[in-house]
C-alpha cells in the first residue's frame, strides 16, 4: 500500500474533512455507482443513515448538507462554497433531489424529504468505524435497487464497506522508490541514500507524477492555504451555527498591526493565522485538508511563519515544508488514525502539530534526526487530547486549540534543533502510545459531543 503527500493535503470544504468531506464524498461515489451499473434511471428514492459520531455531531458538522451536496454530484474541491447553502435551501424547500446534477444536469430528479429520507441516529454505531454511513436507493415500487455502507476514517479518507477487509486505506501497489511505514525505517532511508526527509518524499511522490507536477500541486495547495489565511484575516462578524461565537482573527490583526508589531510579535501572528484558518473552516469556507479540518489551522500558520518570518524563505523551502509534513503525516495514518471519533483530537490537531513541528525542522537545516525529534516532541504533548466539541460545532475549543498547537509546533522545532537528535522517546513510540490512549479513551470524548466541554459549557 502507497501513500502520497498529496492523500494528506487536499482542498475541501469546512468545517470537517471526517463529517463534511468524507460523507460528501460517499455520497458521490454512491450516486456515481447508480449511474455506473445502470441503476440511476431507475431511481425513485434515497435515504441516508448516519451512525455513530456522524449521527451524533452531524448537525453540528454540516454532514446532512454534505450528503445532499454529495447525492446531487458536488465534488469537495469544487463545489461552490458561496452557493452550497443556497442549494441545500433548494433541496429541503422543493423536496426534490436531483442525482448526480452537478455532472449530468437535471435529468434525474426525485423526491426527497430531507426530514425522512436522510437520518441521524444519534446512539447507534456501525462495527467498523465510529464515522458510519448507509445509504439505499429504490426504485418507484419501492423495490431495493442498490444498499452501501461507507466509513469517513478521518482526513477525508473514504472506505467501503468493500474494503473493509482488506485496509482502512484505498489500496495503491504503487512500486515506490524509497517505501517506509514507520519513523525508524524513514530515519534508516535517509541514512542510506544521504537524503534529507523532504527529498526522500519527493522521488518517491515522482512514482505518481513528475517532479515538475509535484512542485506545481505542492505551490497549489500552499496558495490555497494562504488565500485562506488571508481571507480569515479580513472576515469579521458570528459564524454559524447557533452558539454565536464571534471571529476574532481579523480584529485581532487589526490591533496588532497598529500596535506596531512588538517583539513578540511573530508568535501572535502564528496564533491568528491558525484561527483565521479555522473560523474559514467553521464557515464551511474552502481550506486545506491538514491532515484534517478540525486541525486544519496548523500547517498554513506555520508554514506563513516560515514565509514571514525566516529569512530566505522562498518556494522551494515551501514544497521542502509540505513534503516533510507528509511524511510525518503519513506514519500517523499509517500506524494509528488521524480521526477524532477514533482517537481524539489528539488524532488531529496532535499529528497536525507533529507534521508542523517537523517540517518547520527540516526547512530550518535540520538533520532527519533532529526531524523526527521535533515530530515526537510536537504528538507527545499533545497525548490524551479530547475531541469535546461543544454543540457539536467546529468552533469551541477547536479554534483555539488550532492557534495554541502552531505555537507549540515552533517551540517543538526549536527545542529539536537545540539538540543533536538523540532522545529516549521515538516517534514511533509516541505514535503507539497516541493510538492505545484512543482506544482506552472513553467514547464521550471521541467527537460525539457527550462528555467534556462539551456537557460543561450551556449553549446560548
Amino acid at each position: 500500500m502507497a501513500l502520497s503527500v498529496f492523500d494528506l493535503f487536499s482542498v475541501g470544504i469546512g468545517p470537517s474533512s471526517s463529517h463534511t468531506v468524507g460523507p460528501m464524498r460517499a455520497a458521490r461515489m454512491f450516486a456515481r455507482r447508480l449511474k455506473n451499473e445502470g441503476l440511476l434511471a431507475h431511481t425513485a428514492a434515497v435515504r441516508a443513515d448516519l451512525f455513530g459520531s456522524l449521527g451524533a455531531t452531524g448537525h453540528g458538522h454540516g454532514t446532512p448538507k454534505a450528503v445532499l451536496l454529495g447525492l446531487e454530484g458536488h465534488a469537495p474541491d469544487t463545489v461552490d462554497v458561496d452557493r452550497a447553502d443556497e442549494e441545500v435551501t433548494r433541496i429541503r424547500a422543493t423536496g426534490r433531489l436531483r442525482l448526480l446534477a452537478a455532472e449530468i444536469g437535471d435529468a434525474h430528479p426525485i423526491a426527497f424529504d430531507a426530514e425522512s429520507d436522510l437520518v441521524l441516529h444519534r446512539r447507534e454505531t456501525l462495527p467498523y468505524h465510529a464515522n458510519g454511513m448507509r445509504l439505499a436507493a429504490a426504485d418507484a415500487a419501492g423495490e431495493p435497487l442498490l444498499t452501501r455502507t461507507y466509513y469517513s476514517v478521518g482526513g477525508g479518507f473514504v472506505v467501503d464497506e468493500e474494503a473493509i477487509g482488506a485496509d482502512r486505506i484505498r489500496l495503491d501497489d504503487t512500486r515506490l522508490p524509497h517505501p517506509f511505514r514507520t519513523g525508524d525505517e524513514l530515519l534508516r532511508l535517509t541514512r542510506e541514500t544521504g537524503l534529507s526527509v523532504s527529498a526522500l518524499m519527493l522521488r518517491n511522490e515522482t512514482a505518481w507524477r513528475s517532479e515538475a507536477e509535484v512542485r506545481a500541486e505542492l505551490l497549489r495547495i500552499w496558495a490555497v492555504m494562504r488565500a485562506c489565511v488571508a481571507r480569515g484575516l479580513e472576515r469579521e462578524g458570528i459564524l454559524p451555527g447557533g452558539l454565536r461565537v464571534r471571529r476574532r482573527a481579523a480584529t485581532s490583526a487589526r490591533r496588532l498591526r497598529a500596535e506596531g508589531n512588538p517583539a513578540d510579535a511573530a508568535l501572535e501572528w502564528v496564533t491568528l493565522y491558525a484561527m483565521a484558518v479555522n473560523e474559514e473552516n467553521a464557515a464551511g469556507g474552502r481550506v486545506v485538508t491538514a491532515p484534517t479540518n478540525g486541525a486544519a489551522g496548523i500547517i498554513p500558520a506555520v508554514l506563513t511563519y516560515y514565509t514571514e518570518f525566516v529569512p530566505g524563505a522562498d518556494e522551494e523551502g515551501v514544497v521542502r515544508f509540505l513534503l516533510a509534513a507528509g511524511a510525518v503525516g503519513m506514519l500517523f495514518k499509517e500506524n494509528a488514525s488521524i480521526s477524532g471519533a477514533e482517537v481524539g483530537c489528539q488524532g488531529e490537531v496532535g499529528s497536525a502539530c507533529s507534521m508542523a513541528a517537523a517540517a518547520l525542522t527540516e526547512v530550518l537545516g535540520g538533520t532527519p534526526e533532529q526531524v523526527e525529534n521535533a515530530a515526537e516532541i510536537g504528538i507527545e504533548h499533545n497525548l490524551g487530547l479530547t475531541c469535546d466539541p461543544v454543540g457539536g460545532l467546529v468552533q469551541i475549543p477547536c479554534i483555539e486549540r488550532n492557534g495554541m498547537a502552531a505555537v507549540k509546533a515552533i517551540t517543538a522545532a526549536r527545542m529539536a534543533l537545540r539538540g543533536d537528535g538523540r532522545h529516549h522517546v521515538s516517534l514511533d513510540k509516541a505514535i503507539r502510545t497516541m493510538k492505545q490512549t484512543g482506544a482506552d479513551m472513553s467514547v464521550k470524548y471521541k467527537e460525539t459531543a457527550r462528555g467534556g466541554l462539551a456537557v460543561n459549557v450551556v449553549e446560548c
